[in-house]
């Protein structure tokens, strides 16, 4: 999408920068007790709804003519609260937004989120290695996970014909791909990591899986007693329902048709603009007002996170009006669209890239030199001379 981007000078692109980090900077120091009030109600309703949600399916299995009503209410409840506690709570707590409270339950290196994958896999991951490489080939795992051809960049291979089924089982099983993705199978099965090695990395996410299962699949269906099988039923459905919604929520936030990825030399001497650039280009947001941004943690605003993994993420709507101006006024590029909107264009991606891209095509994206965000560096030379 260069065409919708106008190109900057080296002078533009540091003011660029300089403005988004007096943004920050700016928001930083007004942190305080709104905020630290955001998180707590955020993990009140965490716990209120899932509580709920429990007592309605017991309700249903113990009533039989309640049975429908109290379980579907019930699954929805405690489907809400899992998605509220990995989207608003887990994923924003993880990335330090919230350290400066002093709040050990609150902290980003003692908080354990209620999914199988563990807290500190996702730092590895998501925290750094995404977010340090956002959309950069090679170094961000994230693009496609490892199963997807998503961009017309990445090689093709005859195994991606099969992405669009393999697409919706990951959708569905979402939370275990997150799981697995820090173990690097692929290099195991390659030789190119010991057994051992593997066993090391396993015996911790071992562990968390073990509980995951044991409270949501043994635990409360055998509170239930005979009458179990509607509870495992209703804590199968909520924890497939949160894995639905992640998976749509994230990959709007970076596979829609404006989404770009970027060859590994472009983190060569990055600057500070260039880092903002790319995050812009590599991201997008889902309009929808507040309803949205509470289902999605705020990731609704991607582009902002991506700018500000640190900054709390109840602040980000507020951030996006002058992020959205700073764009405007450097002519770059505000991806915003609904999510029905972003997440047809996510599907068409899977659909399209399953099969190869056009051979012109192809060869005119891989000699796309890294300059793609060297935005005016030439053009500044140019002037200059």
């Amino acid at each position: 999408m260069a065409h919708k981007n106008r190109p900057l000078s080296q002078d533009e692109l540091q003011h660029f920068g300089a403005e988004l980090d007096a943004l920050r900077a700016r928001t930083l120091a007004q942190l305080g007790a709104p905020d630290a009030r955001y998180i707590r109600r955020a993990v009140s309703a965490v716990r209120w709804t899932g509580a709920l949600g429990r007592i309605l399916l017991f309700v249903g299995a113990f009533v039989p003519m309640l049975l429908w009503p109290a379980c579907i209410a019930g699954t929805l409840l405690l489907a809400l609260s899992k998605i509220l506690e990995n989207m608003t709570v887990g994923h924003n707590v993880i990335h330090g937004q919230y350290d400066w409270m002093g709040d050990r339950q609150l902290h980003s290196r003692s908080y354990e989120w209620d999914i199988v994958a563990t807290s500190e896999n996702w730092r590895r991951t998501h925290n750094f290695r995404h977010h340090t490489y956002t959309n950069v080939r090679g170094l961000d795992d994230d693009i496609g996970y490892g199963l997807l051809r998503i961009f017309p960049e990445q090689k093709w291979r005859p195994f991606y014909l099969l992405q669009p089924p393999i697409a919706v089982v990951f959708c569905l099983l979402f939370e275990w791909g997150v799981a697995i993705q820090d173990l690097r199978l692929g290099r195991f099965f390659a030789g190119k990591m010991s057994f051992r090695q593997l066993r090391a990395q396993l015996s911790p996410l071992g562990r968390k899986i073990g509980r995951q299962m044991l409270k949501d699949y043994v635990i409360f269906p055998a509170l239930a007693g005979p009458f179990f099988l509607p509870v495992l039923l209703g804590n199968i459905t909520a924890n497939v329902l949160r894995s639905i919604w992640t998976y749509v929520v994230i990959f709007c936030g970076h596979f829609t048709a404006e989404a770009e990825t970027f060859p590994k030399d472009v983190v060569r001497n990055e600057s500070r603009g260039h880092w903002y650039l790319r995050q812009l280009r590599g991201s997008s947001n889902i309009s929808g007002g507040r309803v949205i941004d509470v289902l999605t943690g705020d990731l609704s605003h991607q582009i902002e996170h991506h700018f500000f993994p640190d900054i709390p993420a109840n602040r980000y709507a507020d951030m996006a009006v002058e992020v959205r101006e700073i764009c405007k006024r450097y002519g770059q590029h505000y991806n915003t669209g609904s999510l029905f909107r972003q997440f047809g264009q996510v599907a068409w991606r899977i659909v399209r890239h399953a099969f190869p891209s056009k051979p012109r095509r192809q060869a005119a994206l891989t000699r796309k030199p890294a300059a793609a965000l060297e935005m005016g560096a030439n053009q500044a030379a140019q002037q200059a001379g």
